[in-house]
């Protein structure tokens, strides 16, 4: 198994990926993204395989990753994804950047008929090769990332070159690689849609039938202040206040100025932080 990787964050270190990446006629690619604590998926790192060498940039070190758009738009170099359609979105989003000649293993199987679609399953049933992955929920927003972190990255590319060859080859011998470059076409068309408030979410929080027709305002009232509120802080809405929170606050009819903290509604901290905004929505009529 080929699993060398470099991390990339210093501009002597960017300057060799460059080189190795721009005369590069394949890739793989994979991002780890944070969409649990933000409110706005936050890129955290970048996996580009070249073959022999992954290269792990962290977009989070102030690098000018520009030079990647000529890469990632050049339609003579192959870009290989699993499942990339959200790497696709953040990517184009956070830069711009724009994609050509993509091929994707998760579509490139389905369309083959697969049911067992993940990477590890693919890579079992077509290299006989196990790849064993924890960490899903590693905190790839903090720095320093450790050893064990960047080994987890860099696996999601070090098999998917030759992934592409085994998939690619059976949808040629089935006559299904025109259909595919037409969903990779597609794919590579993807956008980054901003999350938007639905005004009737608050209907569906366990505990709204109970509440008061006045109560059931303030419940709709507070959960647009969160959204509103996450959306500016960029933190996941569960993370200001949980929806439980929400409803206990709709219910509470002391909206005197201690009233949040003497209630323990929320956390001191919050409260002292929120309480002001928090009252004043308890108080609209």
């Amino acid at each position: 198994m080929n699993n060398r990787w470099t991390l990339v964050d210093t501009p002597l270190k960017l300057k060799k990926a460059k080189e190795s990446l721009c005369a590069a006629a394949v890739i793989a690619l994979d991002t780890e993204y944070d969409s649990f604590r933000y409110f706005r998926d936050k890129l955290c790192l970048l996996q580009i395989q070249t073959g022999d060498m992954t290269w792990i940039i962290d977009p989070l070190a102030g690098l000018d990753l520009s030079f990647l758009g000529e890469v990632l738009s050049a339609p003579e170099v192959l870009k290989i994804f699993h499942a990339g359609d959200n790497d696709i979105r953040i990517l184009r989003r956070d830069y711009e950047f724009t994609f050509h000649n993509i091929f994707d293993t998760h579509r490139a199987a389905a369309l083959l008929g697969g049911t067992r679609l993940s990477l590890s399953a693919l890579l079992k049933h077509y290299l006989s090769v196990t790849l064993v992955k924890e960490m899903q929920r590693s905190r790839w927003d903090l720095r320093p990332l450790r050893a064990e972190q960047l080994d987890y990255a860099a696996l999601d590319t070090a098999h998917l070159i030759a992934l592409h060859r085994s998939l690619d080859a059976e949808l040629r011998d089935k006559g299904l690689a025109a259909q595919a470059q037409q969903i990779f076409t597609g794919m590579a068309e993807v956008k980054w849609q901003p999350k938007t408030l639905d005004p009737t979410a608050h209907r569906r929080i366990a505990g709204y039938d109970a509440l008061t027709p006045e109560q059931q305002d303030r419940l709709r009232r507070l959960l647009r202040w969160r959204f509103e509120k996450a959306q500016e802080t960029n933190c996941a809405l569960f993370m200001l206040l949980t929806d439980r929170q929400l409803l206990d606050l709709s219910r509470l009819e002391n909206t005197a100025a201690t009233a949040l903290s003497a209630e323990v509604l929320i956390s001191p901290e919050k409260a002292n932080r929120f309480e002001e905004e928090l009252l004043s929505i308890l108080k609209e009529h």
